[in-house]
């Protein structure tokens, strides 16, 4: 449901964009014929959430009203949703907005894990730990922290194995339920640890106590990661350089462009384009997540997902279509 509302009563204060609106995209949705999506507004204070250069533009145009769509919730919660909804269309945010989001939404919601803000903010679940790590305002250290799917986890499961251990040492027939609510952990991590423990080993597999060795591995893969990402890159990213005009800058021009962002396969195509405008860290971050079993069928994967886009460029450049991985 929408609702046409006064400008006039709309708060525009408190934008996850740290330099506030862009002129020239204001222009260009000023001047566009086709009818713009409705604004995003908090009900409690009438504070924009989403749409701040449609209402510019509206502004613009001489008009006093504006269509908008009413989200309720915490002000805090409001500003996720503002993060979450310029992330997924509109102008992207800058690195240095989804940072100062990252930072805001770390205090306000010290439960969420980093993946979780990373999904929201756009950044690399890396560069949420690290900001956490630097935030003054984590003066309480969590014991559990909320994922993407909305379960509970601990930030640390070798300490909730210990106490499922001592648990199931001092009452053998609690039931896995019970040893995972006390214990703070999942019912399946409870029956691994009764497992063990009753086979007499430690309730922490050696994966989880040599912390040491996985930093190692972990920084292996990481280093691998970084020289196959330079090395497939390079080409790329020279002819770019050479023309003076980056990924970012490119694809947010093409993101500020009305005729592609208000048509259904206009955002189709700029949805997957976004993809594949990622930072050097973001994919070192991807490749570090494959296993090595699987390094021959991503790659593979990824040159057909290559080729797909070389034969979709083709057709666009020769006017013709795509059939079949294939330009016509």
């Amino acid at each position: 449901m929408t609702e046409r509302v006064p400008i006039a009563a709309l708060v525009t204060s408190d934008s996850p964009r740290v330099a506030g609106e862009d002129a020239e995209h204001v222009d260009l949705l000023a001047q566009t014929e086709k009818p713009l999506p409705p604004v995003v507004v908090h009900r409690p204070t009438m504070r924009l959430v989403d749409g701040l250069h449609r209402l510019r533009a509206a502004v613009q145009r001489g008009e006093d009203h504006i269509e908008v769509r009413y989200v309720e919730g915490s002000t805090e919660d409001a500003f996720v949703l503002a993060v979450r909804l310029n992330a997924e269309h509109g102008m992207p945010l800058s690195r240095r907005d989804r940072t100062a989001a990252a930072e805001r939404i770390i205090g306000s919601h010290a439960c969420w894990s980093d993946r979780r803000i990373a999904e929201v903010t756009g950044l690399s679940p890396t560069t949420v730990a690290a900001l956490r790590r630097r935030s003054t305002g984590q003066g309480v250290q969590l014991n559990a922290r909320t994922g993407r799917d909305g379960r509970s986890r601990p930030v640390n499961s070798a300490v909730g194995r210990r106490r499922a251990g001592q648990i199931i040492a001092e009452r053998p027939n609690a039931s896995l339920r019970e040893i995972a609510h006390e214990a703070g952990i999942a019912l399946a991590t409870a029956r691994d640890v009764r497992l063990r423990v009753r086979d007499g080993k430690d309730p922490v597999p050696p994966r989880l106590r040599d912390v040491a060795k996985d930093v190692v591995l972990g920084d292996r893969r990481a280093a691998r990661g970084r020289v196959e990402a330079d090395t497939a890159g390079r080409a790329g990213r020279a002819r770019l350089e050479s023309a003076g005009v980056s990924d970012t800058d490119r694809f947010a021009n093409l993101r500020k462009d009305p005729s592609l962002r208000f048509s259904e396969a206009g955002r189709t195509l700029l949805q997957l384009l976004s993809s594949n405008v990622l930072d050097d860290e973001k994919w070192r971050w991807l490749m570090s997540a494959v296993p090595e079993h699987r390094h021959a069928d991503i790659a593979r994967a990824a040159r057909r997902c290559g080729e797909r886009w070389l034969s979709f460029a083709d057709g666009l450049e020769h006017g013709g279509a795509v059939r079949d991985g294939r330009a016509v």
